[in-house]
Formats: structure tokens, C-alpha cells, sequence
């Protein structure tokens, strides 16, 4: 797939410098070809993962079509969640940045609907927003959509899957019928293809999910375990990869809040984030994790749609997802910005032949590893250690303990045994928040286990010796909970 410079397109000076700032180099594939055809006025139906800067492939040609010299509503954009809401307008707004007289809106249930009024009787240019919050002001005829240009749905697939069609349709009604009409979708179910016969007009079709799917960039992982190992599996992996911002995925709002409880007691900075919770409570929680004051956020998949953070190291799925495509979603999390990722995944018994049908399906290889032992994660902190030491002795910020070390050594102690037991009161307290009793050697494969039981006599002692001979010594010790 081609891949442009934003200079080759027709676009204002204003607009590639906000560019220029946001840190975009190059066009990534989808902006490559949707732009051209936006600019003409064409309508465009996208097939594009998140991750993949779908959202600056339709804001920066509806910017530059915009009249700025009317104060009146031009361009519409419908997203099926208040998060993805938030995102998407401030992507429009960092790409405003060097444009006067063009303002963009979010409206979206949650927030007080006085703010809301305040906000569109300025008569904004462009709105953000959930098709129930649109429909609840065009109910109101505080929003009126005859000057609409533009309309755009993003996600459209998830907005179907929320049950939004009578809402779209009903807003894309309102709409004057020689507007330019624009989707974007992970997937294209035939509801999708519906709606574009009855609301674009010859729509030019693009396709690069191939190109996001198969990136190298995001390394693939499973771990086969138990149900009840996983927030052991959980916290060993974040430290053994040093993850200081991770974004775990849970099937269900009950298993976030369990997690997050799980978590903060083990001493991580975790919160998390589902439709139970308030708009305030999530927008403190997203701020918090794009601080990096959250460390690792548990959320749900139709939460998760709107988290749009670019420096997420991994994500974790807690949960294999009960629909393929949102593995795609959740992965796409991560290595955002020209950035590499990690995705890793816990499987239990049955689900290790999902995770090979979505490998199959979307050609990916995802490939499976072993929960790290505690040798292994003191192996990487000891690592770790020695680079700060190193540190600390070149800047001399290490001599007021000095004299402390002179006295233990008038007690015949040498300097290596004082050194190597200040260590190990580090390592230990670093090692208390682990279950020793967590015996993960003990998970094998699921269809290994099936063969196991297939076969008799010494196949089946053969094989068992093997493995376990395979996993000796990976026992573990009793441990308290850590704190950082």
C-alpha cells in the first residue's frame, strides 16, 4: 500500500504545520488514499483498524472544505462512544490549531446538557458526537443539521453493534441530501453495505486492513494457564517486561473491578474503565493513564474503543474476546505513532483453538511462551540494578552511605558481602508480592493434554517424563504482597 508526504496533497499551510507538530512524518495508508478522494468531494466507504490515523484521514480534507467565514454547522462526525467522542475532537482540535474562526464541538451523554447549549448556540463549524446525545438535541432543536456538508461515521460497525441504526438514520435523514457522506469501519457487515446503498452516492471503497493486521511492529503472545493464575500471570509479566503504561482487556465489568481491586493491593497504580461508571469518573480515569499517574487500566472492549494513547507499551487480554474482530481492536492499542507494542494473551483449556481460528482468519502469528519464574524476573531486575548502580557511582551521589559501608567493614565484612546483602534486601522486598504456590509449569497445552489421554503405555510415561523433566525446578515459595 502506497504511503504519501501530507505535502503532496492539496492542503493549506496552516494545516501542515499543526500537522508538522502532532509529529506525523509521512501519510499512513488509509490517509494516503482517503484524502485525495475527500478533497474532491467524493464519498468514501473505509475499511480501517484503530491505530491505523483513520481519524485525521477524514478531519483534515473536512477542514480544509470548511467555510470559515460562515458561522454555521458544516461538518458532522458520529462515534459510538463519549471516548472515542473526546478523541476524535481533540484530534480535530490539534489540527485547528493554526486555523481562526473554525471551532469543533463535543457532544455526548454524561456531561451536563446546559454546557452542551452554551457550546452550539456559538454555532460551531463542526460537532463530535454520539448519535443518542444528537438525536436528544435535534429533539430539542438546539442542533440543526440543513447547513451539513459533511457527515462522517466512525466505527459504523460498532455504532450497528450498539443499535444505533434507527439513530444514524433518523440524524442522516435530517441531513441535506447533497452532502458528502463518509464511513469508516474495522468491519463490513452487510448492515454496513446497507447503508451505504441507501445513503452515499457511488462511494469509492478502501481496504488496508491488511496492512495494519500484519504489522510487524506489534510482537504476539499466549500463555496457556489457569483461570485462577491469572493475576499472578498478570503481575509477573508487567514486571518482567517493565510495562509502565498497559492497557488489559476483561470480557465483562465485574472481572475490571475485580482486577483493578487485585491490583492496587499488589501495589500497582491500576484503575479501570466500563459503562457503569460515570463520565466524570472515566474522564479522570483517562486523564490519569494518559499522565501515566495510571499505570495499567482494566477495561471493557466497548470501553476500550475510545482509549487513543500512544504510548501504551502492551495489552494484556486478561480474557480471550468473545468476538474475534475485537482482538483486532484491542491489539491495535498498541504500537500507535510508529511506535512497536506487545500484545500478550491468556488462554484456559478450549480457547486455545479460538485464538488459532483468529490466527488463521486475520493472518497473524501469535506465538506462545511461558509465564516467567521468579529467577527469571530477579534475573531481569538484577540487570536492571546494575545500570542504576553504575549510574549512581558516576554522578557520586552515592557517598553519604559511605561511612556506612567503612563501619560494617570494621566488623571483617567485606565490601562484595555488604554489597551482594543490600541486594538481597531489595530483591526480596521486590519478590513479596508473588505467589510461590502458583505452579505454572503444571498448565501444558491443551491439545498436548488431549494427546496425553489418547495415548497408552510408555508414549504416554515417555511424554509425561519429558515434560516434566522439562519444567523441573520452576516451584515456587510462599510470598506477601508487593509494594512499590
Amino acid at each position: 500500500m502506497k504511503k504519501s508526504n501530507f505535502k503532496d496533497f492539496k492542503i493549506s499551510s496552516k494545516t501542515l504545520k499543526a500537522i508538522e507538530e502532532m509529529g506525523f512524518e509521512e501519510a499512513s495508508p488509509i490517509q494516503s488514499e482517503a484524502i485525495p478522494y475527500l478533497l474532491e468531494g467524493k464519498d468514501i466507504i473505509a475499511q480501517a483498524q484503530t491505530g491505523t490515523g483513520k481519524t485525521a484521514a477524514f478531519a483534515i480534507p473536512a477542514i480544509e472544505k470548511i467555510d470559515f467565514s460562515k458561522k454555521e454547522l458544516q461538518v458532522l462526525v458520529l462515534c459510538p462512544t463519549r471516548e472515542l467522542v473526546i478523541q476524535v475532537t481533540e484530534e480535530f482540535r490539534k489540527l485547528l490549531k493554526y486555523h481562526t474562526g473554525i471551532t469543533a464541538a463535543a457532544v455526548y451523554g454524561g456531561q451536563e446538557i446546559g454546557r452542551q447549549l452554551r457550546l452550539l448556540k456559538q454555532k460551531p463549524q463542526i460537532i463530535i458526537g454520539t448519535p443518542g446525545r444528537t438525536i436528544d438535541h435535534l429533539t430539542r432543536s438546539s442542533l440543526k443539521l440543513d447547513t451539513v456538508k459533511i457527515a462522517a461515521l466512525d466505527e459504523a460497525d460498532e455504532m450497528l453493534n450498539m443499535g444505533f441504526r434507527d439513530d444514524i438514520e433518523k440524524i442522516l435523514k435530517n441531513v441535506p441530501i447533497d452532502r458528502q457522506t463518509i464511513m469508516l469501519s474495522a468491519t463490513m457487515p452487510d448492515e454496513i453495505l446497507k447503508l451505504m446503498k441507501r445513503y452515499q452516492k457511488n462511494p469509492i471503497k478502501i481496504d488496508v486492513t491488511n496492512q495494519k493486521i500484519n504489522s510487524p511492529k506489534i510482537d504476539q503472545y499466549y500463555y496457556e494457564i489457569n483461570e485462577k493464575s491469572k493475576p499472578e500471570a498478570l503481575s509477573r509479566l508487567i514486571d518482567f517486561q517493565n510495562i509502565k503504561l498497559g492497557l488489559v482487556f476483561c470480557n465483562t465489568k465485574s472481572k475490571v473491578d475485580y482486577l483493578v481491586d487485585v491490583l492496587k493491593t499488589r501495589g500497582y497504580f491500576a484503575e479501570g474503565l466500563h459503562g457503569d461508571m460515570s463520565q466524570t469518573q472515566r474522564e479522570k480515569v483517562m486523564n490519569g493513564f494518559r499522565r501515566g499517574s495510571v499505570e495499567i487500566l482494566a477495561a471493557t472492549d466497548v470501553a476500550g474503543r475510545g482509549i487513543d494513547v500512544n504510548n501504551v507499551e502492551a495489552v494484556f487480554n486478561y480474557d480471550l474476546p468473545r468476538d474475534d474482530e475485537d482482538y483486532i481492536h484491542r491489539i491495535g492499542r498498541t504500537g500507535r505513532a510508529g511506535k512497536s507494542g506487545k500484545a500478550f494473551t491468556f488462554i484456559v483449556g478450549k480457547e486455545i483453538f479460538g485464538l488459532k481460528r483468529i490466527e488463521k482468519t486475520y493472518g497473524l502469528k501469535v506465538f506462545r511462551q511461558n509465564i516467567p519464574t521468579l529467577d527469571e524476573l530477579d534475573e531481569t531486575r538484577l540487570n536492571a540494578y546494575s545500570i542504576k548502580i553504575k549510574k549512581i557511582i558516576n554522578e557520586n551521589s552515592h557517598s553519604k552511605y559511605a561511612g556506612l559501608v567503612e563501619k560494617l567493614m570494621g566488623y571483617d565484612f567485606s565490601a562484595l558481602d555488604i554489597a551482594a546483602a543490600l541486594l538481597k534486601i531489595s530483591m526480596d522486598n521486590e519478590n513479596t508480592g508473588f505467589d510461590n504456590n502458583q505452579n505454572f509449569s503444571g498448565v501444558s497445552s491443551f491439545t498436548e493434554k488431549k494427546f496425553v489421554r489418547n495415548r497408552s503405555g510408555n508414549n504416554r510415561n515417555n511424554y509425561r517424563d519429558k515434560r516434566n523433566n522439562s519444567f523441573k525446578g520452576q516451584n515456587m515459595k510462599n510470598k506477601n504482597f508487593k509494594k512499590k
